[in-house]
């Protein structure tokens, strides 16, 4: 599966790069590298993973619509911020539904690291839909979940995966910047 991996991960760099520019074919390229990954994580007993990947895309059909068609008027969704106490009880309700998955999942199949897998799980429904929705924050939540998948991968052999979620993080901290800044003038355009 090395090769399909391989073809995964530069699908999955091209919808990561393409979201940062706010490009809206970027759910074009999670669609084709998800359809992959979802079989690649399945043979390797990532089941969670596996099932995340069907959301995946089902949210890159969601995003597309989203950031086209979504908004007030039908131009697209514009970038918006989040309050701390709303990431407060998000964050909380999020681990809780992870802690819950994982122990369903660690007594009733035959998944690996249980737990880890539902808590990234959870945490990438939340900010899959939170990108879709043109959330900033949804970056510092990729940062977090992609540093622990990481260590997710190396332990299942998915050393080009793990590779890949290295440049990830290194990405999401950078988009998190670039929305940043645009959401700033964004909001200073319409005060103007």
């Amino acid at each position: 599966m090395t090769g399909w991996e391989a073809v995964a991960v530069v699908l999955a760099i091209a919808y990561l790069l393409l979201a940062m520019r706010q490009n809206l074919w970027c759910w074009a390229a999670a669609a084709a590298s998800t359809m992959i990954y979802t079989l690649l994580f399945w043979h390797v007993s990532l089941l969670m993973e596996s099932a995340l990947n069907v959301f995946y895309l089902v949210m890159a059909a969601v995003g597309f619509y989203q950031w086209r068609y979504g908004g007030g008027n039908g131009s697209g969704t514009p970038l918006v911020s989040w309050s701390s106490q709303r990431h407060a009880m998000t964050i909380g309700a999020t681990a809780v539904i992870g802690l819950l998955l994982g122990y369903i999942m660690d007594r009733n199949t035959s998944a690996d690291f249980a737990y880890l897998d539902a808590q990234t799980t959870c945490f990438a429904v939340l900010a899959t839909w939170m990108l879709a929705k043109k959330v900033v924050e949804n970056w510092l939540y990729w940062v977090v979940i992609d540093a622990v998948s990481i260590y997710l991968y190396l332990n299942k052999g998915l050393a080009l995966t793990a590779a890949l979620f290295v440049v990830y993080v290194v990405l999401a901290a950078m988009a998190y910047r670039q929305w940043e800044q645009q959401l700033h003038g964004q909001i200073d355009g319409q005060s103007a």
